[in-house]
């Protein structure tokens, strides 16, 4: 199946020069859906992994289909002040200032081996935030997987050069 072809991209969006990468348009698409949940399960089925991490808010979307393929727990990493317990937290920079993402402190353990899912890959802020968080529990992180790489941003390269596996299911050229 042709992934690439079921993203929209929008330019100018959200600012002028950016080409924005819309997944929305994937999601219409149930085949779609089926046939990168079966990618990602037999990628992973055989790996020993004990949780998957999504990243808020699309890594909600393909990190449960994946969990849920793979009969185990679905961690939410979410953006701050939606979890309504005791949370680590870090902070990242973003293009326009800094924000912060939040992991439950009960959500997973040191024995735990997690796969970190989003649906694309800019800079790596996000994704880097996310490993640190995963680092609080001394779980192992067996490798960050996205739908989309921007390779131009090096985001990918960020994550390589902190020592983290990185996978993406395909890439798109230009910023």
């Amino acid at each position: 199946m042709n992934l690439k072809s079921l993203i929209r991209t929008v330019p100018n969006y959200p600012k002028q020069g950016i080409l924005f990468r819309d997944i929305s348009t994937l999601l219409y698409n149930g085949k779609a859906l089926k046939y990168i949940a079966n990618l990602y399960y037999n990628r992973y089925k055989d790996k020993n992994i004990t949780c998957i991490a999504g990243i808020e808010a699309r890594g909600f979307i393909f990190g449960a289909i994946i969990a849920e393929k793979l009969g185990i727990p679905f961690i939410p990493i979410r953006k701050k002040g939606k979890l309504p317990c005791k949370v680590f937290s870090e902070e990242y920079s973003l293009e326009y200032g800094v924000d912060t993402l939040e992991i439950d402190v009960n959500a997973i353990d040191e024995h735990s081996s997690v796969v970190i899912i989003d649906d694309l890959i800019a800079t790596g802020g996000t994704a880097l935030a996310s490993t640190n968080l995963i680092k609080n529990f001394n779980a192992s992180i067996y490798e960050c997987s996205f739908l989309i790489n921007l390779p131009e941003l090096g985001g990918a390269k960020t994550l390589e050069i902190n020592n983290f596996k990185v996978h993406a299911l395909m890439e798109f050229k230009g910023k």
